[in-house]
């Protein structure tokens, strides 16, 4: 018999990966699934950074790469800061890694120890509990509501931060929610941190280039707390580069050191190939990712209009992201005569199976009433998907 440790065990798999296999499974059987359970951008890398990549091989980038990324990468990513988020960061601040979730990772492995109390707002990103799980922290929760556009308050984070809380985790533009904090929300939690010094932030803004209420806000802008922030981003969202698996955090020296020698012990450098294509990915204009944007905001509006159209789910406006949250809770205990629907994972299966669309249950993002609907696909299959949810859900009663 295989024992394995106690920490696997601890840990669950991803619920978007499950819902990604299962929608696989169903398709390798010959039906017609539309999964909306991955947060990918249904667009293809550019082309000029692709070129790059393609020159990168032929120019024999083909070695180990330093452990926390290329030189150059990092310099690029210190004057995108500055460029775009008005943000100063050396080269040394900065920790390449591959994707966004490694960031994260060494992060909180390099600054919680077993018993340290993270503050995570609900609803969450699913990865977050797990990888505190992982380091033996114990997670704190502040429900944030659909009544406050899932955004917690100043003073529920007050509240929540003893004498054990160690570091506060959160993204802006939010995976699930689409959420998105203004200036002056962060500036109401950046005072509550400014009171509380022994608690670090983690800000992930993987989706800063997928907003729809103008400039991006980062929380690393409060000079006060800065050398608090490590700021995780990377290239995988608004460049449509997932596959590619570059991230980044920028971070007190001290940190990014941390940072770098847990990696060299884990997975040492990113793949050279992605680094010199991210490189590229940096020296873009911004503005070279408003197609991509405005083509989401289509989707959001299509879809949001869509589902208005469907008794019993609430939706908020996201500002951010490519993904809705809706309540729906409403047909928690309704049946179709065969299947009774008891939560969320319940409605989540009965619709893959019933009409083959895929979604995720909000119990992995910490939010059991309701569910994600990423709408990053293109708007036939969004229209289609609803027509089908539609007729799936108007069986149940």
């Amino acid at each position: 018999m295989i024992t394995l440790s106690d920490r696997i065990n601890r840990l669950t798999e991803s619920e978007t990966l499950a819902m990604a296999r299962k929608s696989r499974e169903l398709k390798a059987l010959g039906h017609d699934v539309i999964n909306l359970s991955l947060g990918e951008p249904d667009f293809f890398t550019p082309d000029r950074i692709k070129q790059v990549a393609k020159e990168a091989i032929d120019q024999n980038y083909s070695f180990y790469t330093p452990v926390n990324g290329y030189l150059d990468l990092r310099q690029e990513i210190c004057n995108k800061l500055k460029r775009d988020n008005g943000l100063d960061y050396c080269p040394e601040h900065i920790v390449v890694s591959t994707g966004g979730k490694q960031a994260i990772a060494n992060t909180v492995m390099c600054l919680v120890n077993p018993g340290d109390e993270v503050i995570i707002p609900t609803p969450y990103w699913v990865s977050y509990k797990q990888i505190v799980n992982m380091a033996d922290g114990k997670e704190v929760y502040l429900d944030a509501g659909i009544e406050n556009n899932f955004k917690i308050t100043p003073a529920q984070l007050e509240e929540a931060i003893t004498s054990n809380t160690r570091l506060f985790m959160f993204s802006s533009p939010c995976n699930p929610t689409g959420s998105v904090y203004s200036r002056e929300e962060l500036k109401a939690l950046a005072d509550v941190f400014i009171r509380n010094p022994h608690v670090y932030i983690l800000s992930d803004e993987i989706y800063e280039h997928i907003n729809f209420s103008g400039k991006h806000e980062s929380i690393a802008q409060f000079e006060e707390i800065k050398d608090r922030v490590i700021l995780v981003n990377g290239v995988s969202k608004g460049f449509a580069m997932t596959g590619w698996r570059v991230g980044y955090l920028a971070a007190d020296i001290e940190i990014a050191k941390a940072c770098s020698k847990l990696q060299g012990q884990f997975t040492s450098g990113t793949c050279s190939i992605a680094q010199r294509a991210a490189l590229e990915a940096m020296l873009m204009d911004p503005l070279e990712t408003k197609p991509m944007l405005e083509k989401f905001r289509q989707r959001r509006d299509l879809v949001l209009g869509l589902l208005e159209e469907i008794p019993g789910i609430q939706t908020n406006k996201p500002h951010g992201a490519f993904y809705l949250f809706p309540d729906v809770s409403y047909y928690f205990g309704k049946s179709d005569g065969e299947t009774t629907v008891k939560n969320a994972p319940d409605l989540c299966m009965y619709i893959l199976k019933k009409v083959h669309v895929a979604l995720v249950p909000g119990d992995a993002f910490g939010s059991p009433k309701c569910i994600r609907f990423s709408y990053a696909t293109s708007q036939d299959l969004l229209v289609e998907a609803v027509d089908r949810m539609k007729k799936a859900l108007e069986a149940l009663k």
